[in-house]
């Protein structure tokens, strides 16, 4: 309402005006009268100067009697124009002092708010500390600081300030201020890394609900023994008013990812032996222990024989090269590696004495991570196979070379850990002594991931093929060289690591005299199984071996080996269910499904208490197949050899 004069009175008048809407109705109109004279403009020169359509005088005479009606109408744009400037001009002029009368007011009616509550609140604040009537400050954020007290007979509580982390120890949350006759409590502050959130403030005295409580701090390593905080509890109603709702806890420790020790290579296989004719093949390289490169496979026997008789027979063979060792497991995720469990939530607050409901119980903090598996080692690379050499002087002779030795099979993936427990749900707080309905049970926290399989160990590259060399001074010598090897195998990757089993559900508050029950909380859905590790690539194939002999021999250079096989991936692991609350007969003789886990006993108030079987659902993706090795050429040269790798490895 403002006042305008009437004569020599002054009026009430029930009009208002918001400066914002007249200042953009004056930039709209400018934008307007814009627009118009562009348009007048644009039209000038055809409708003032208009031309004769023919040289007789009646066009004539009309095209002067138009230009006149075109003079005519700019004079009269140009008034309009003018009034247009003045009219836009006055609303701008308006705009402004209504934008500068509502700035003036503004500081003196805040001022006066100000100094009027500092009057009344003063002597309150001398003796108790505490203000009559308003709300009390917020705890600062990062200290845990609690919230103020509201005034003592109308105000809310304070929120408590969030907590922070220490080298050692997380600080928890502030708790929130409580009310006086009239108010609300404030809500707790977060915990800090660990720690447990600040309670909610109580309600005001007459009436007011609870604050909530404040949320659990996050599990961090090497803080707090790396626990979850729990949820704070929810802050009391009084005489009447709602309980506040319980936090919710902290989330568990991720798990240690497993590294698998570098520890060398393991022993090489012997050589083979040398019976007259014939090498022996290598001995097998020796297995890799955790983490260690299987060793190189012996190189088969390599005869070299000079016959001097006359007698056909004169042949030698070249031993076939060792196998490569298996490649070490990598390391598994252990206890180390395994998800902590998340931390319960926090209690809610009960209802008023005479009237109110209990606050719900918050929910319990999701179960932690679970480490991934170790790298396995790569397999051994099998030995080469053994020269051969045949000499003589009066007869044909045949000389082999030796077959490479197969490469090692990769080593096994280590297993992921097991994701974390999900937290407990908080207990529902109790409704009022008289009226009111008790809070809800809190849900279980959901369990952890299940960390994912450690990569399986690359098949060894297969030994190359033995040279082979026939002179002689018969027609007729042979010289075969020795084929390639196989490449190992790729070792299998991890298995995933076991999803994390989801919270049990909290209690469920009592009601009151009058009042029902609060309703059950459901348990935690478990966590989903890790990923399989990916399976190792396949070794490379042997280069096949050369052969050598007189002008008039036969020479055949040794077949290239074939790569390896690819490892498979990693199987995933199983997914565990909370408990649930059994809901028919059939649930309590049928006590597991699946062949999962039982679940534990859900105590509703209107259920009857017995465990009804968790499910165990397959979750974990298998991992991913390695690449299979790439086969060599016969006779490829080192620089060859290494670019087919590449190769194989894009």
């Amino acid at each position: 309402m403002v006042l305008r004069p009437v004569g020599r009175c002054w009026m009430a008048s029930y009009l208002i005006a918001a400066p914002e809407p007249l200042a953009a109705a004056a930039a709209d109109f400018a934008r307007i009268g814009s627009a118009l004279r562009s348009a007048n403009v644009a039209a000038a020169a055809a409708t003032t100067q208009v031309v004769s359509a023919a040289q007789d005088e009646v066009s004539a005479a009309i095209a002067t009697l138009f230009g006149a009606f075109g003079q005519e109408y700019q004079a009269l744009t140009a008034q309009t124009a003018l009034f247009h400037d003045e009219f836009v001009r006055a609303l701008s002029v308006g705009a402004g002092a209504y934008s500068a009368a509502e700035a003036a007011n503004v500081t003196p009616l805040q001022t006066f708010e100000d100094d009027l509550l500092a009057l009344i609140n003063a002597p309150t604040n001398t003796l108790l500390g505490r203000p009559l009537i308003g709300d009390g400050a917020n705890g600062a954020p990062g200290t845990g600081q609690a919230g103020g007290a509201g005034g003592i007979l109308w105000g809310s509580g304070g929120n408590g300030g969030s907590g922070f982390t220490q080298t050692a120890n997380g600080v928890a949350g502030g708790n929130g201020g409580s009310a006086g006759l009239f108010g609300n409590g404030g809500a707790g502050g977060g915990g800090g890394a660990g720690a447990s959130g600040g309670s909610g403030g109580t309600g005001g005295i007459l009436y007011g609900n609870g604050g909530a409580g404040g949320l659990g701090g996050a599990a961090l390593a090497g803080v707090n023994g790396g626990n979850p905080g729990a949820g704070g509890a929810g802050g009391n109603a009084l005489l009447f008013g709602s309980g506040g709702a319980g936090g919710q806890g902290g989330t568990g420790l991720t798990g240690t990812t497993a590294v698998t020790p570098d520890n060398g290579t393991a022993a090489t296989g012997s050589a083979g032996l040398v019976a007259t004719q014939v090498g022996f093949t290598g001995g097998a390289g020796v297995d890799g222990a955790v983490g260690q490169v299987g060793g190189t496979g012996g190189t088969g026997g390599s005869p070299d024989f000079l016959f001097t008789g006359s007698v056909p027979g004169a042949d030698t063979s070249g031993g076939t090269g060792g196998v490569g060792g298996v490649g070490g497991f990598g390391s598994d995720a252990g206890a180390a590696g395994s998800g902590g469990m998340g931390g319960a939530g926090g209690v809610g607050g009960n209802g008023g004495l005479l009237f109110g409901s209990g606050g719900a119980g918050g929910h319990g903090g999701t179960g932690g991570t679970g480490g991934a598996g170790g790298i396995a080692a790569n397999g051994g690379a099998g030995g080469a196979g053994g020269s051969s050499t045949s000499r003589a002087s009066f007869i044909a002779v045949t000389a082999v070379g030796g077959t490479g030795g197969t490469g090692g099979v990769g080593g096994v993936g280590g297993t992921g850990g097991s994701g974390g427990a999900g937290g407990v749900g908080g207990a529902g707080g109790h409704g009022g002594l008289l009226f009111g309905a008790g809070g809800a049970a809190g849900t279980g926290g959901t369990g952890g991931l299940g960390g994912s399989g450690g990569l399986g160990g690359d098949g060894g590259s297969a030994g190359n093929g033995g040279n082979s060399s026939a002179i002689a001074t018969q027609v007729g010598e042979k010289s075969f060289g020795g084929n390639g090897g196989l490449g190992g195998s790729g070792g299998v990757g991890g298995t995933g690591g076991a999803g994390g089993a989801g919270g049990a559900a909290g209690a469920a508050g009592e009601g009151g005299f009058l009042g029902q029950a609060g309703s059950s909380g459901s348990a935690g859905v478990g966590g989903a199984g890790g990923v399989g590790g990916g399976g190792g690539d396949g070794g490379d194939g042997g280069k096949g071996g050369t052969a050598t002999g007189g002008n008039d021999s036969i020479k055949t250079p040794g077949s290239p080996g074939s790569g390896g096989t690819a490892g498979g991936g990693g199987a995933g692991k199983q997914e565990i269910w909370g408990p649930a609350c059994p809901t028919s007969t059939a649930d309590l003789t049928n006590s597991t499904i699946d062949a999962g886990t039982t679940g534990k006993a859900d105590l509703g108030r209107d259920q009857p208490g017995a465990a009804s079987g968790g499910r165990a659902v397959v979750r974990g993706d298998g991992g991913g197949a390695g690449q299979t090795g790439a086969a060599l050429a016969a006779g490829s040269t080192a620089a060859e050899q290494q670019s087919v790798a590449a190769s194989a490895a894009v």
